[in-house]
């Protein structure tokens, strides 16, 4: 009498789990004492609420010069000449204020040196930042 201990000569391929196992074990283990270090993040500061005795910010003033094609200078849609415009930046600037710069705008088919004896009278006016606005 023989002893038959399974299929017709056939062997089967199993996986062994065990190994499988004992490496996800570890690895759970590992990232659960990694995982609860407490992280630091940035310090910031809360802003507080303005009180109510700081004194307003000065509301600044810029002024616009506009020179036209046909020769007549705008200060901020005040039409004037070249002589006036220079007495009245002198008389602007003597008042003080908290003008911050002034823009000088001119039209397109201008010519620069036009613009630029514009610029050149402000300068002497005593403004101390000029700046080209596009048209």
């Amino acid at each position: 009498m023989g002893m038959s201990l399974g299929g017709h000569g056939r062997t089967k391929a199993e996986i062994n789990m065990t190994p499988m196992i004992d490496v996800l074990l570890v690895l759970i283990i590992i990232f659960m004492i990694i995982i609860p270090t407490k992280s630091h993040g940035l310090h910031a500061l809360v802003p507080q609420q303005a009180t109510d005795n700081s004194p307003a910010p000065e509301k600044s003033q810029d002024i616009v010069i506009s020179v036209h094609g046909d020769g007549v200078v705008e200060l901020n849609r005040e039409t004037l000449d070249l002589a006036r415009l220079q007495v009245r930046l002198i008389k602007l600037f003597a008042e003080g204020g908290a003008i911050n710069a002034v823009f000088v705008k001119g039209d397109g088919d201008l010519d620069f040196a036009r613009i630029a004896e514009v610029i050149d009278l402000t300068k002497h006016s005593g403004v101390s930042r000029i700046a080209l606005m596009p048209n």
